[in-house]
């Protein structure tokens, strides 16, 4: 900012770069829509009402508001290149990202942070990371890289790392980890927050997870879970993903009370929903339908997540804010027509103004270190009952039930009739080949494989399947792409996706890569899927940090417990777990 160049324009002394007239405004800080004009110059909002300006454009009384602000976002979700994912967002209206490069850290490490760093550089948005906090998510995994409270530590001083990322090791939080509360109080010296990630957590614990200095959540998925995290001191986050979707159930907690400690964030959206529903624009608009006060909920998208972050140049139409800017016609159905960005014009019609380049030359080592040989697809029977993994359509929570051995020779099988599947997660790091071995419901596959690289945390290979040929065969065809998404029926790749960057992101633009998803969805279906989308479902089976049964290499990992479980269950355990569950 040349500060004396927007005071003196702020004063009207010269001319400003441009003058939007005849605008009614969102004043996110009155909460009132204003007709009147904005002056901007040097890339800032210095005013309202008349001014000499270099270029004037007339509104014609359409609707301007601050750009939006995603407060939590993974980009790698996405699965195109930072690049990429700006311009996909970009045209939605979102002029700012709080991105947690959660994914590729463990995947790459301090090496995969850099990346995101340098590859955001000079993007026509505002791009900013908060530093993960959990590499890896829980020790019940192999992962590719761990970082410290010491690798962490000088990224703290950057400009661009707002804040810890979500905290999802609260029993570490809980229970005085000594590693996990150097990591908070190193970011809270540099007077930064630290988001949270507690799922269900309530009562004491949330108290004791809180007075660490956690003041965030995204993960609340009921309003009673989300009154209790606001009554306690946390701002909400509320969450509409892919895999998981909470706007509906939270809207009710939004009133004029609780609303200035709400925001709104996408988590992971795949590309189909960013290109067929939006981004926080979707979000926004849908609230607004559902009855939530449409300043209200601009209000969310812009200047609450600014404040949280303390990114005072930013969320709103004022002096001294950055000109980020979005304009559309409809408050009622609310749909943008332009954005603009540092004063500059940088999207028309959804379409990202042509003379902004869009390449990425950055690039990063492969990350494939598995040999197919290694690898035993085979279940030897232990007893006559297995622990099974529930999947709850458009949650990442999960349940889990005992359930007879489906027998074949001397080894447990996929049972398609009870619709209960074999998963596998092989490690991808280490060069070992773990493996762990577990049996799923829910997916509705009658026959094939699919397989993914993205499977959170720690992103090692993930694969569910009616046979074992199937199976290895989708594994090879992830090994030879350098990671992806595979979808096998008969020993014969029907669909894939190659995400070379870490095994999570493509360079290709966001629409070559959501055709690919398209057959994808469509194999997963030929195949019988039910699910929406399985391969969402299937990349985060392997968080062991979410509840209730997921898997790793490692095994089968109870969340409740926090611990790994065997597939196999005796007699006592089944009588003991019947009554738990």
């Amino acid at each position: 900012m040349d500060l004396k160049r927007i005071i003196r324009a702020a004063r009207g002394d010269g001319t400003v770069d441009l003058l939007l007239t005849h605008a009614r405004i969102v004043n996110v800080f009155s909460g009132e829509i204003l007709f009147g004009d904005i002056a901007v110059a040097g890339g800032y909002i210095v005013g309202f009402g008349e001014y000499d300006a270099k270029k004037r454009i007339d509104m014609g009384g359409r609707f301007v508001a601050p750009g939006f602000i995603d407060s939590h976002v993974h980009i790698e979700s996405a699965m195109t290149s930072v690049t990429q994912f700006a311009r996909a967002v970009l045209r939605l209206g979102t002029t700012t990202v709080v991105a947690d490069p959660h994914e590729i850290a463990n995947v790459l490490g301090v090496e995969g942070i850099d990346y995101m760093l340098r590859s955001s550089e000079n993007q026509p948005m505002n791009l900013y990371f908060n530093l993960p906090s959990c590499v890896p998510a829980t020790t019940m995994e192999t992962s590719g890289a761990t970082l410290t409270a010491e690798d962490l530590l000088p990224f703290l001083d950057r400009r661009r790392i707002l804040a810890l990322a979500e905290m999802m090791n609260y029993p570490g939080v809980i229970h005085e980890d000594p590693e996990v509360l150097r990591k908070i109080e190193n970011t809270r010296k540099h007077r930064k927050p630290v988001d949270g990630h507690a799922p269900g957590l309530t009562g004491r614990d949330l108290y004791a997870y809180i007075a660490a200095g956690i003041s965030s959540d995204h993960e609340a998925i009921t309003a009673r879970e989300a009154t209790e995290k606001l009554n306690a001191g946390m701002h909400i986050m509320i969450r509409e993903g892919t895999g998981a979707k909470n706007l509906d159930d939270l809207i009710p907690v939004i009133n004029s009370r609780t609303a200035p400690r709400m925001m709104w964030c996408t988590d992971d959206r795949h590309p189909h929903d960013l290109l067929e529903e939006g981004h926080i624009d979707s979000m926004v608009r849908r609230a607004i339908r559902a009855g939530v006060d449409p300043v209200t909920a601009i209000q969310m998208a812009t200047i609450n997540p600014a404040d949280y972050f303390g990114l005072g140049h930013l969320g709103a139409i004022g002096p001294g804010r950055q000109a980020d800017m979005v304009v559309f016609s409809d408050i009622a159905d609310l749909h943008v027509e332009q954005v603009y960005h540092q004063g500059l014009l940088v999207v028309e019609d959804g379409k990202i103004l042509p003379e902004i380049d869009s390449t990425d030359p950055i690039s990063v080592r492969p990350s494939m270190n598995l040999e197919i040989e290694k690898i035993d697809f085979s279940i030897p029977i232990e007893g006559r009952h297995i622990r099974v993994i529930e999947v709850v359509p458009h949650q990442v929570i999960t349940r889990q039930c005992i359930q007879e051995a489906s027998v074949s020779d001397t080894a447990a099988v996929s049972d398609i009739s009870r619709d209960i599947l074999k998963i596998m997660v092989v490690d991808r790091h280490s060069g070992l080949g773990n493996t762990g071995k577990g049996f799923v419901s829910g997916f509705g596959l009658k026959r094939g494989a699919l397989a993914s690289s993205v499977a959170h945390d720690s992103h090692n290979i993930i694969v569910v399947g009616t046979n074992d040929g199937d199976m290895k065969t989708a594994v090879q065809a992830l090994i030879t792409m350098d990671g992806g998404l595979a979808a096998v029926c008969d020993n014969r790749v029907w669909a894939d996706l190659p995400l070379p960057i870490a095994g999570l992101m493509s360079l290709e633009p966001i629409q070559t890569i959501n055709d690919r998803l398209d057959r994808l969805l469509d194999a997963a279906r030929e195949f019988g899927s039910t699910l929406n989308d399985p391969f969402m479902t299937l990349s985060f089976l392997a968080l062991p940090v979410i509840p209730e049964l997921k898997i790793t290499d490692k095994g089968l990992v109870d969340v409740t417990q926090f611990k790994v479980v065997p597939l196999f269950v005796d007699s006592s355990e089944q009588s003991d777990l019947g009554e738990r569950i």
